[in-house]
């Protein structure tokens, strides 16, 4: 566990996705949810010792199942966007993994395959406004890498919480993108929140490079693919792509494969969904 700002926490050692919590007098906010439930377990004691509030929210950046198959295990009301909640309404009540293959982290767990979904509670569509205690917590759209894309920002502290708009030496996930409204996201991210300490949903805290790099990275990834389309070349050649670009990621070999797959799931389905609807397959 990392202590951000004074009652700011985030924990990056679980399976699928940095969890964060934001512990205030009235009541504890947390940033999306460990994956398996003895992990979520886990860390609703960290925050008990850390003397949080049994009142409080759960918030789901975006989506994807890393970040919200556990939400159930977090039982409290769950805020999301109105796109993510759209989502969930689209899925079977229960998780029957689907999509395998994505490159997620949920796929070399077995026992989430099961799990009963926790839909969200309120939904918005631009910002919530949350104040329980001395600082203001804002929950904000943001479009990019899913629909439904939600920062958590605590403007006092300087913090803010921007799920998967940044990936540290990972592929993005692609597969429901918005790539170019992605890479305006990051030139907000640049120059509208330059002080602030920036919390990515899978790599912890990063600084101003990190962010530049990942808009090279989606720079490059468009310029790839627009090169597919001037020769109208069918969806499966995206797997030519991907090579070139983990060649620029840094990570451990026991990690290719899963990259690999995500960067081939993502590129085919953007690909497809771009160019050629009826090839998308959504999810």
């Amino acid at each position: 566990m990392e202590q951000i700002e004074h009652g700011i926490y985030i924990e990056n050692s679980y399976p699928g996705v940095t969890v964060g919590a934001i512990l205030s007098t009235m009541g504890t906010i947390m940033i999306d949810a460990p994956l398996r439930s003895e992990d979520a377990r886990m860390w609703l004691n960290f925050l008990y010792n850390l003397g949080a509030k049994t009142n409080r929210v759960l918030v789901n950046l975006d989506a994807h199942p890393d970040r919200t198959l556990g939400a159930r295990s977090m039982e409290c009301t769950i805020i999301a966007h109105q796109k993510t909640a759209q989502v969930f309404k689209g899925r079977p009540s229960i998780f029957k993994g689907q999509n395998a293959e994505s490159g997620s982290v949920w796929e070399t767990y077995d026992d989430v395959v099961g799990t009963r979904w926790a839909l969200p509670d309120i939904t918005f569509t631009h910002q919530i406004s949350l104040h329980w205690g001395e600082q203001e917590v804002l929950i904000e759209y943001h479009a990019g890498p899913a629909p439904g894309g939600t920062w958590v920002v605590v403007p006092s502290a300087k913090v803010v919480f921007v799920g998967d708009v940044i990936l540290l030496n990972q592929p993005p996930f692609l597969t429901n993108a918005d790539i170019p409204a992605w890479i305006e996201t990051l030139n907000t991210l640049l120059s509208s929140f330059r002080e602030y300490k920036v919390i990515s949903g899978r790599s912890g805290q990063i600084g101003q490079d990190e962010i530049k790099i990942q808009q090279r990275q989606l720079k490059n990834i468009l310029k790839g693919l627009d090169r597919l389309v001037k020769r109208n070349a069918p969806t499966a050649d995206v797997e030519h792509l991907i090579p070139n670009l983990l060649s620029d990621l840094s990570f451990s070999p026991e990690l290719h494969d899963q990259y690999y797959q995500r960067y081939r799931h993502g590129l085919f389905q953007y690909y497809a969904r771009r160019y050629r609807p009826s090839e998308s397959s959504g999810e």
